[in-house]
């Protein structure tokens, strides 16, 4: 009984691989879709499987930008630890690991870029890649008088192709709530809209008159309409907060609003 085994296998073993198939699709035809559907299902696993891990690796970042002295260093401090610390302008990058407070205990890579003119662009290049969230500081307490500037750089964020491409969530964290003089969240967000469209029109012109086309630009917003954030392909929120706290350096700092929405990423 055994040798009949063995020469059984044998016999099997030296037939082809491809007559083999022809036997068992001529005595079975389903056998030959049953290949293909365990085929495609192997392909779709790999595909998905490499989908969610670049997806997962690539977009693990939160990063704050905005122009100097909006408070970004200090906001990274109060996020991290919740401690107070005396900052000053920043030329270098700085990141940590920052746990959101949410059930799911979801982990980011923290990035606090730095705001001078000359060093945003390099930054932002080495990072939007990577980024899952931007967090666009602004001093609300003089926005009335840095608001061409901030405008300027969201635009250049915005029409961006690769942070378009990958549409992080963009949050626009109106700092230092805690001084009298400061701008509400509503109101940012309005002359916000109102610097950013004008900006779109004045540089789309510059671009038509030097080629005579603006195709090669991403375009911001609704083509016809004046630009509106609900306009833009990321999930876009505003929020009120205060790095410093209304009881200074002794105190807490006002970030619940913010958290919250970090929570949701």
């Amino acid at each position: 009984m055994e040798e009949k085994v063995d020469l059984d296998l044998e016999d099997f073993s030296s037939e082809p691989l491809f007559d083999y198939l022809v036997k068992e699709v001529e005595r079975d035809p389903t056998f030959l879709i049953g290949v293909f559907v365990a085929i495609a299902a192997v392909i779709i696993t790999i595909v998905f499987w490499k989908f969610f891990v670049s997806t997962q690796t690539k977009s693990n970042s939160v990063l704050l930008v905005g122009l100097c002295d909006a408070g970004k260093t200090l906001l990274f401090s109060r996020l991290l630890s919740g401690r107070f610390t005396r900052t000053q302008t920043s030329i270098n990058e700085s990141s940590a690991s920052y746990r959101a407070k949410n059930e799911r205990g979801t982990t980011w890579t923290l990035v606090d870029l730095p705001g001078h003119e000359s060093l945003r662009p390099q930054f932002v290049e080495k990072f939007k890649a990577s980024a899952r969230a931007l967090v666009f500081v602004v001093d609300s307490a003089i926005f009335q008088k840095e608001v061409k500037d901030a405008a300027e750089f969201l635009y250049s964020l915005l029409t961006d192709g690769v942070v378009v491409k990958n549409a992080p969530t963009l949050l626009v964290a109106c700092n230092k709530q805690d001084i009298t003089m400061a701008k509400s969240a509503k109101l940012i967000q309005q002359q916000l809209e109102k610097e950013l469209n004008t900006l779109r029109v004045t540089r789309s012109a510059a671009l038509s008159s030097q080629d005579g086309s603006i195709g090669a630009a991403v375009h911001l917003g609704k083509r016809g309409k004046d630009f509106e954030f609900s306009q833009l392909p990321m999930k876009v929120e505003f929020v009120e907060c205060s790095a410093r706290g209304s009881k200074g350096q002794e105190g807490d700092a006002e970030i619940e609003a913010l958290e919250r929405s970090l929570a949701k990423l």
